[in-house]
């Protein structure tokens, strides 16, 4: 894990603090008991968040949360300068719950200063996972394991499986091979299916698969059920009709909860290796670049295979590096040899 950065120096007993400004939240004041005023949908934002609204200050008429508010106030805290009160009970004594970190401003700059520009809002998913992403970034101390799989085997069986399958209407993606190999690989690594929460490790007795699926306005990652449990026809059909509703941007919030772990997948871009952030509170996510034919030495002479690119970013408090190089070579192991999984 890279190593902490050194303390800073102790400022000066004599420097004068500069006056800071009066926070939006104060944890310590109990809530009127009143149920926060705003409507269906801010509440929706606000549970999408995972922001208390009792917390928030409306600043709508007469006091309604605006989903502005909301937006606002998950940066005040994401900045440090509110501390929600969940954050105040888990903080120790005499000191942060490390969510501030007291960095800098972020710099103010005329862009149009130095040539035309054009402005345009954050789409409404790009604000709610952005947020996310921030806390996931910051929160989570990352590392990533990249290892490769010799698919040359398995594209052949999925080319073959679909040409017999042609009248079915269901085209079955490399992805969905994948996702059933990685649901073997969580039972064989079962801390790889677990949870933080607080300073207890929850061990999840269920198979749930999420992946990131590009739409027109920012990724979503809907959640493939029971994944242990269907056939690799059926997932692929399953995540054809997810993916086809995060298009239409007609995911509700169940079929985007209860993840066990994520696939992020751009081989159909391109890329060698890139690092996956983790999604909370998710301990790792699986990273896929585009497969390529590569010369791989078999013990007598270079012959060519189909390699895909594996990115395993984790999470170092619950997982350790040897587990995560286990991990990525096992699944790779799966996907060389499909026949693993019945073992």
């Amino acid at each position: 894990a890279p190593a902490a950065s050194a303390p800073a120096p102790a400022a000066a007993p004599a420097a004068a603090a500069p006056a800071a400004a009066v926070p939006a939240h104060n944890p310590t004041v109990p809530p009127s008991g009143a149920l926060p005023y705003a409507s269906p949908s801010v509440r929706k934002f606000a549970r999408e968040l995972g922001v208390p609204l009792e917390e928030v200050k409306g600043s709508g008429n007469k006091g309604r949360i605006t989903a502005d508010d909301v937006q606002a106030f998950t940066k005040q805290v994401m900045a440090g300068a509110v501390q929600t009160k969940a954050q105040a009970a888990k903080a120790p004594a005499g000191g942060g719950s490390g969510a501030g970190l007291d960095l800098l401003p972020w710099p103010k700059v005329d862009f149009s200063k130095f040539g035309t520009v054009e402005r345009n809002d954050l789409s409404r998913i790009k604000k709610i996972s952005g947020a996310n992403l921030h806390r996931n970034w910051v929160m989570i101390p990352h590392v990533t394991n990249n290892d490769e799989a010799d698919i040359t085997e398995l594209e052949a069986f999925r080319v073959s499986t679909n040409k017999e399958n042609e009248k079915s209407g269901v085209k079955v993606t490399m992805l969905a091979f994948v996702i059933k190999a990685l649901v073997s690989a969580l039972k064989k690594f079962p801390e790889f299916n677990t949870s933080l929460d607080g300073d207890t490790l929850v061990y999840k007795q269920y198979f749930n698969i999420g992946f990131a699926a590009d739409t027109p306005n920012g990724l979503v990652v809907p959640v493939l059920k029971d994944a242990d449990k269907k056939g690799i026809i059926q997932i692929s059909a399953e995540m054809g009709e997810l993916a086809k509703k995060a298009r239409d941007g007609k995911l509700g919030a169940a079929d985007m909860q209860g993840g066990c772990i994520s696939i992020s997948s751009l081989g159909g871009i391109g890329g060698t290796h890139f690092t996956p952030i983790v999604n909370a509170p998710e301990v790792a996510i699986l990273g896929l670049s585009k497969s390529a034919m590569k010369p791989v030495w078999d013990g007598k002479q270079f012959v060519p295979r189909l390699m895909l690119p594996l990115s395993l970013s984790y999470d170092h408090r619950v997982i350790d590096g040897a587990s995560a190089a286990r991990f990525n070579a096992y699944l790779g192991q799966v996907l060389a040899d499909y026949r693993r999984i019945i073992l």
